[in-house]
């Protein structure tokens, strides 16, 4: 069952009433909710509620809260996804799996062999974070994930430390995942950065290298991009789950 985010201000001992306009159409018109139905809320705090509904007009929803607990959705680290903008429908899927996933906030920006520009990027931060926002809805996860305006890639990597980076490399790789966690502080911000469809430049490469960020193996496969990140930070979630546990 999806959950919907509501405000703490609609919130009441034993009630919820929604009236914020986007969702109470979505639930009138779009799922024509109905009286006795069960609905699941989240609040900003990680609460989730379980509730009846009681009362369905277009000016409000109100439901009677059953049960509420703390969501347990999320992961243990705080990790972050800086990717090169994909085309269309292989951005749309990248957003939704990178929200699946548990990342906390995605970076997008522009590098050597994008196929997007950065006009293009900017005026697609509002569907992107409307994507995430109905990922986030689907696989009940606690938080939502924030989609970051455009920025330099320098710009970013600068944001983390530089032994909490991974570049995901198709080439001039130097490690793979469970030794590219081994000095990961897990207390702190982590980043995955991932490329367009073509790859980083050799420009790029040389600056990574420069800079002594680690560059990690997907193993032997070749990924399409929105797969890549698919399959990179599930392995870099197993393996700092194995480094917490004190196995890596």
């Amino acid at each position: 069952m999806p959950h919907f985010l509501i405000e703490k201000e609609n919130i009441e001992e034993k009630f919820i009433r929604v009236k914020e306009a986007e969702l109470l159409q979505h639930l009138v018109c779009a799922l024509r909710i109905k009286t006795g139905e069960t609905l699941k809320f989240i609040d900003r705090e990680k609460n989730v509620y379980k509730t009846r509904v009681l009362e369905v007009s277009k000016k409000e929803v109100r439901a009677e809260i059953l049960e509420s607990e703390k969501s347990k959705r999320e992961l243990d680290f705080r990790i972050y996804l800086a990717q090169s903008v994909l085309k269309n429908d292989a951005q749309n899927l990248l957003v939704a799996n990178a929200t699946e996933l548990g990342i906390k906030g995605l970076y997008p920006f522009v590098s050597d062999f994008s196929t997007v520009k950065a006009d293009f990027i900017k005026s697609k931060i509002e569907k992107f974070q409307k994507i995430s926002n109905e990922s986030f809805k689907q696989c009940e996860r606690a938080d939502l994930m924030q989609v970051f305006e455009i920025l330099p890639q320098d710009e970013i990597l600068a944001r983390f430390k530089k032994e909490n980076i991974i570049i995901f490399a198709e080439r001039l790789e130097n490690t793979d995942i469970p030794a590219s966690v081994k000095d990961i502080d897990l207390e702190d911000d982590i980043l995955l950065v991932t490329g367009p469809e073509g790859g980083f430049s050799d420009r790029e490469f040389e600056k990574f290298k420069a800079a002594e960020l680690k560059m990690a193996t997907l193993g032997n496969l070749i990924y399409r991009a929105p797969n890549a990140v698919t399959a990179g930070v599930s392995k870099v979630i197993s393996a700092l789950e194995l480094k917490k546990q004190g196995i890596l």
